[in-house]
């Protein structure tokens, strides 16, 4: 929001300086993000006079001037290329020195095709205050020689922007800002009130209102009106503030726009139709702006219309169709009040940004509909003559009547600062509050209509929602007593100064600082250091994939296909990460980046299914491991997989030991190559294999492809416990190796499981180091080589134990699974 401090001056009675202007909105909370002083910009230029121009003896485009700059200034010679350079004509004159910012340079003292120039003569447009000219200024015979051109020509104005929080609408009126200031003790508030306007009986439209989005609209008719350019003092408010000034009719609104910060529209009554104006639904169809653009509305926006259609999108943006020019003789001009969410939401959608947008969406004055409208009709008529028409309007002025109410010992408890109730309530005075009630310990005051902020109405309360009725109502209550207070407050203590209150800290729970992640965020950066660890790359994909390659990847269901999907081949909620990861490899073996061990990818992210969502860590790995002298470069095994899935469930917490696998992986598995990890009977904790010849094929790849899956929801979060010392032992461990002949119905992990069970105090591990199966064997049989490591606590063990501890192995594999000991 950009004020000039003249401008300020129309509503604010102050001697105070730009600086102590500046200090004082910062200190209320209005930040200062920047001053503009066009005379401190503009110093060095100069009103002086062309005292005789000559053609330049070497350049039919130039001429040499010897050019008077008034007292102090001798007589200069300046070459000059400015068609209109003559003789008498009085000029801006800049000397050697002076920075010239439309053009970015510095005067320098030179020579031009061999002839001397001490300075320049100005345009505005290189003084950056004017538009493209085809020659230098012209100043009137009158203005005076050496002069500061700033001050000759009214410049001395700074301009001050401030940053507007999305709360303070009415700070988007230069009256806002005045009435803050005002309430701040800077300054005293000029009274602001609208003339009587003599009106005719004249009414030739009326208004329908057919959208929920509008409260209340009201126009009134201007007839006999001459549109043409504004006024010097209302052209230069506008240029201050940054507002190209267009004619006379719409300089008003934009004007009313920043001076009361009510937004307005006028329409050529002579390019209307019919007799009735709508504020209603759009249909779907294209409407042209004002700006030229063209906007596709929906049903969803709001647009004023008549008979031959959308006149203006309400609220944004008026249409071209129906605009003013110099030709305009009658007007209607408009003035509303529309819904804040609905403006915002059709200004997004249409890339609208207009000063109207910026008002409405934060909330206007909700008294200032029928005094806005009166302020544009007298300000059209002593511009543009005209006589006004009685006013016509549908709907109401709302009931924004609300009350809140202070308790002062609030100051110190919340607000800690120790501000007297009286200055306190003076000052929400001096904000437009009225006094309701008060005694020793509270006030309560009525909200004036422009603070849209304070003690909002709370029936749509969102964090509402999943409570049960009593319990919405006690929050509603409480929300409707505290919020308004707690608006009061920060309203006295900005004026009192942000500066002033001093900060404070906040109580300390413990001395021990609380975690910075949770138990889960925790778990999941493991197991991202655990996959890396082991040379697995991590990729991030879409929650959403291709319905075709969900059901390569098993069942599709139709509850998990999205509706308006972000593109076609997105269309459906993945069952599982490999889907992500296949194509991801897919695309990396095309490009020839999955060769030397970097085939190996995980992701960690959501899946679904018909019970909702879990979370998945899923890894793959394809390609040739690196080539290494003596040793062939090797497709990744099942086997590799396995200790990834193992090692990420040791990660976790799970022990080995505990787990068991059975071959009833998913269908897009290899059936004879794959297994799931089971932790008893149940519960299924992971998946793990080569994935079937079908779905390599369709990814487009080709050789042993293996992957793994961890159902992270499966697994517990550990206990929160403190962990014992581990007993470590100083004793040498003792490795014996058995080889067992196991049927075809043996599994490999029972026998590990009965080896392991044989003698807990010593066995300390169970390992499996080698499986053969053929030769001398009987057919359908395996030699299983099993590595027992035996841990002494106390004592060496002696042959006799061992071997003992060795029988006890035999005994309880033979027993539990019949395989039997090699001999």
């Amino acid at each position: 929001m950009k004020f000039s401090l003249s401008w300020l001056r129309e509503h604010l009675d102050f001697t105070a300086s730009v600086e102590d202007v500046c200090k004082r909105l910062n200190e209320i909370g209005l930040e200062v993000e920047g001053v503009d002083n066009p005379a401190q910009r503009l110093s060095g230029f100069r009103t002086a006079k062309i005292l005789e121009a000559t053609r330049h003896p070497d350049a039919d485009r130039l001429q040499v001037c010897r050019v008077a700059a008034g007292e102090g200034f001798e007589e200069v010679q300046v070459v000059c290329g400015a068609p209109n350079a003559r003789t008498g004509l009085n000029v801006i004159f800049a000397p050697p020195g002076t920075y010239v910012p439309g053009l970015d340079i510095t005067i320098k003292k030179g020579k031009i095709r061999g002839q001397a120039s001490g300075g320049m003569l100005c345009s505005l447009r290189e003084l950056g205050i004017g538009e493209e000219s085809d020659g230098i200024a012209e100043l009137p015979e009158t203005a005076p020689l050496g002069q500061a051109y700033a001050a000759y020509a009214d410049l001395d104005d700074p301009v001050i922007e401030i940053a507007i929080t999305p709360n303070r609408g009415d700070a988007l009126g230069i009256r806002g800002i005045a009435r803050d200031l005002a309430a701040a003790g800077l300054g005293t508030l000029r009274a602001w009130a609208v003339e009587p306007i003599t009106a005719s009986d004249d009414a030739p439209l009326s208004w329908k209102i057919d959208h929920a989005g509008c409260t209340q609209v009201a126009g009134r008719v201007i007839r006999g009106v001459k549109n043409g350019p504004s006024p010097e003092w209302l052209r230069k408010r506008l240029e201050a503030v940054g507002v190209k000034p267009i004619s006379a009719l719409v300089d008003v609104t934009n004007y009313l726009a920043y001076d009361i910060g009510r937004p307005l529209h006028v329409f050529d009554l002579a390019k209307l139709s019919g007799d009735t104006l709508s504020v209603t639904h759009a249909a779907r169809e294209t409407f042209t702006g004002l700006d030229d653009g063209e906007y596709v509305l929906g049903t969803e926006d709001m647009v004023i219309a008549d008979d031959a259609g959308v006149q203006s999108l309400a609220g944004l943006i008026g249409g071209k169709a129906s605009g003013v020019d110099e030709n305009t003789v009658d007007v209607f001009v408009e003035s509303a009040l529309f819904d804040a969410v609905r403006i915002a939401l059709t200004g997004r959608r249409l890339a609208i940004h207009t000063d109207a947008r910026q008002r409405f969406e934060r909330g206007v004055d909700q008294a200032l509909v029928r005094p806005g409208l009166d302020a544009a009709t007298n300000l059209i008529v002593q511009l543009c003559g005209g006589t006004p028409g009685a006013v016509v309007e549908a709907g109401a002025e709302p009931n924004w009547g609300r009350e809140a109410t202070l308790r002062f010992e609030r100051l110190v408890a919340l607000g800690g600062v120790d501000i007297a109730p009286d200055a306190a309530v003076q000052s929400l005075v001096g904000l437009g509050f009225e006094i309701v009630q008060r005694d020793d310990a509270r006030v309560t005051f009525r909200v004036p209509s422009w603070r849209n902020d304070i003690a909002m109405p709370c029936e749509n309360l969102a964090f509402r929602d999943g409570l049960d009725d009593a319990k919405k109502a006690a929050l509603t209550e409480s929300v409707q007593r505290i919020e308004p207070e707690c608006d009061l407050l920060e309203e006295v203590l900005r004026l009192y100064g942000l500066d002033n209150v001093q900060p404070q800290a906040l109580p300390q729970a413990s001395m021990v600082p609380a975690p910075a992640v949770n138990g889960l965020q925790a778990r999941k950066a493991l197991l991202r250091r655990v996959c890396a660890a082991r040379g697995l790359m991590e990729t991030v994909g879409f929650s959403f994939v291709a319905y075709d390659d969900a059901v390569l990847f098993g069942d599709a269901p139709e509850a998990l296909r999205l509706l308006n999907p972000i593109a076609t081949d997105l269309d459906q909620l993945r069952a599982t990460p490999l889907i992500n990861l296949g194509r991801a490899l897919g695309r990396n073996v095309a490009r020839g980046l999955a060769v030397s061990g970097d085939g190996a990818l995980f992701e960690l992210g959501p899946v679904f299914d018909a019970a909702g969502q879990q979370t998945v860590l899923a890894g793959i790995r394809g390609g040739l491991s690196a080539r290494m002298p003596g040793q062939k470069a090797q497709e990744p095994s099942v086997w590799d997989v396995k200790a990834d899935l193992v090692a990420v469930l040791a990660a976790l917490g799970v022990p080995d030991a505990s787990l068991s696998v059975t071959a009833d992986a998913p269908s897009f598995y290899h059936p004879g190559r794959s297994g799931q990890v089971r932790q008893g009977p149940k519960l299924v904790l992971g998946r793990f294999g080569e994935l079937h010849p079908a779905v390599v094929k369709a990814l487009g790849l080709s050789g042993s492809i293996v992957a793994f899956e961890v159902l992270l929801d499966h697994i517990p979060q550990p206990k929160m416990k403190r962990k014992a010392a581990p007993t470590l032992s100083v004793l040498q461990p003792v490795r014996r190796d058995f080889s067992f002949l196991a049927g075809p119905d043996v599994e490999a992990q029972a026998v590990l499981r009965a080896a392991r069970n044989a003698e807990r105090k010593l066995i300390q591990d169970v390992r499996l180091f080698d499986v053969f199966e053929g030769g001398s064997l009987p057919e359908g049989y395996r030699s299983l080589g099993v590595e027992v490591i035996l841990q002494p606590q106390t004592e060496s063990l002696t042959d006799t134990q061992i071997e003992a501890v060795s029988q006890a192995v035999e005994a309880a594999v033979e027993k539990a699974t019949g395989a039997t000991l090699r001999r």
